[in-house]
């Protein structure tokens, strides 16, 4: 089998997708090829009992009225085909601590932000205004975060921009619940005290503070709202389609083969999955040893344990915002730490809307930050096959969760139907991330450049997308696309077009 022609995406994720459906909305002939059964990567769901469950895109900033993500999913024409629930700009966020049995509800919206966390901590307000107007500000120095035309180079950021992001938040305020409140969506970055850069912090804290939203319905709609600009476009999305190798011939691609023995020939490709496992597929000598070397040392950030749990009918409320749960304060920038003994530290959960949402939610999802580390003994497992220690080490994780939920919400326990789980080996396999990272590369404020990867490689032909190239989440990945797209499109192409509807 020959694809002739165009552009072949290789990982139908979300980086793939949005690069996928940019470049077919284009006029380019996109083929994508995708491993799974199903396109979508962080998109994708599963159903059990009728119900349905998401793998990874629980919550979104940047779909507000003029959002980064509802104007390009306007451009490219699929706003419409998405059920989208805004989240009350009154509570946002919950955050709970055992220790002291407080909630705090963070709202959304810069003034209410700011108001709201100055009435909670009055002797902070001038370090609250300060620390807002700051990360609002670094923002600016990305603009394609606002859809401006703009160029992103690791090696002019501002120095500001690549301060440790608790120093950062230290230096703005003294009160250390505050500190800890202002750090509460590290684990959507994979936070780590005094390496983790406050460039990254800003962004996703803005993006969140404008407002967050949610799919009624699962998130996989997005997912087949891409595959269907590609389709509509002369494109296809081919599944069941794992890639094996490249074939590079003048420091070009000259054609990708996948295991089932299918070969295709394009003029460009897109890798849209690991770097490590594309490495893999290439053959020996393509890449320098001294790049392939950094490439596969490069830190992953955490990965997570998941509960997926069945409520029975009207035993649990529908919850309206995403809650945090956290045993004491002070664990913010530790929650992934690789010591077993105290996981979990803390963990978020919601109920998501259904498309007819009533008072009582039909199933919670739990995502508890986890290291690499706890699941080391059975790393050369595959999926099915990891033995009866494993089950059981599952089953104990699970517990641990369901302790503190019941603790939470007494009497819990009773409304749970079933539960399935997921641990970090099941994101690495199905996914296919170093170490089932969540989050990408980690990005340390020491060394950026070390875990930067350009988007353009030394194979003229084999452009880089995805969460480890320059912004990782469900608003990075796609800017990120948009970068990989007019790289081969022309510069500011997709972003001019953007602006002049």
């Amino acid at each position: 089998m020959r694809g002739g022609e165009g552009i072949t995406v290789i990982g139908g994720g979300i980086g793939g997708l949005f690069a996928g459906a940019f470049l077919a909305g284009n006029g380019r002939k996109v083929t994508v090829l995708e491993k799974n059964p199903t396109a979508g990567g962080g998109l994708q769901c599963f159903y059990r009992d009728g119900k349905i469950y998401e793998t990874g895109m629980h919550i979104m900033g940047g779909f507000g009225s003029e959002g980064t993500l509802t104007r390009i999913c306007r451009y490219l024409g699929i706003l419409d085909k998405l059920d989208i629930e805004h989240i009350s700009p009154e509570c946002c966020d919950e955050l709970y601590y055992a220790v002291d049995g407080r909630s705090w509800k963070i709202p959304s919206g810069r003034e209410r932000f700011v108001a709201e966390l100055s009435r909670m901590f009055p002797e902070e307000g001038e370090g609250i205004r300060s620390y807002v107007d700051d990360i609002y500000a670094m923002t600016r120095h990305f603009g394609l975060f606002y859809l401006k035309p703009s160029e992103f180079n690791m090696l002019t950021l501002p120095e500001a921009l690549k301060e440790p992001a608790d120093e950062f938040i230290a230096r703005k305020v003294g009160n250390p619940v505050l500190r800890e409140l202002l750090a509460y969506l590290s684990p959507l970055y994979g936070g780590v005290r005094g390496h983790s850069p406050v460039y990254i912090h800003a962004l996703i804290n803005v993006l969140y503070i404008n407002g967050a939203s949610r799919f009624r319905g699962g998130s996989q709609q997005l997912a087949d709202a891409l595959v269907g600009v590609i389709v509509e476009n002369g494109g296809r999305v081919l599944c069941g389609k794992e890639v094996e190798s490249l074939e590079i011939r003048d420091r070009r691609v000259t054609a990708v083969r996948t295991f089932d023995g299918a070969l295709f020939e394009p003029d460009t490709v897109v890798s849209a999955i690991h770097p490590v496992e594309l490495l893999r597929m290439v053959p020996d000598g393509t890449f320098l040893k001294v790049f392939k070397d950094r490439v596969n040392s490069i830190a992953s950030t955490h990965s997570a344990f998941s509960l997926y749990i069945d409520l029975e009918e009207g035993a649990f409320p529908y919850i309206d915002h995403t809650c945090y749960y956290s045993d004491r304060y002070g664990d913010m920038w530790e929650q992934a730490d690789g010591e077993c003994e105290r996981w979990p530290r803390t963990f978020m959960y919601m109920t998501p809307p259904d498309r007819n949402q009533g008072r009582y939610a039909s199933r919670l999802l739990v995502h508890c930050p986890m290291s690499f580390r706890h699941v080391e003994k059975w790393v050369d497992t595959a999926v099915g096959r990891r033995g009866a220690d494993y089950l059981e080490w599952k089953s104990r994780c699970a517990e641990e969760i369901l302790k503190r939920l019941d603790a939470r919400y007494p009497g819990f326990r009773g409304g749970v139907r079933k539960i399935y789980s997921s641990s970090p080996l099941t994101i690495r396999d199905y996914f296919g991330t170093k170490e089932g990272a969540i989050c990408g590369f980690f990005k340390d404020a020491s060394s950026l450049t070390d875990s930067y990867l350009p988007i353009q490689t030394k194979v003229r032909n084999l452009f880089l997308t995805g969460q480890n190239i320059i912004l990782h989440g469900i608003c990075g990945v796609p800017l990120t696309a948009i970068h990989t797209a007019e790289a081969i499109l022309g510069k500011n192409v997709i972003v001019d077009e953007i602006n002049r509807n």
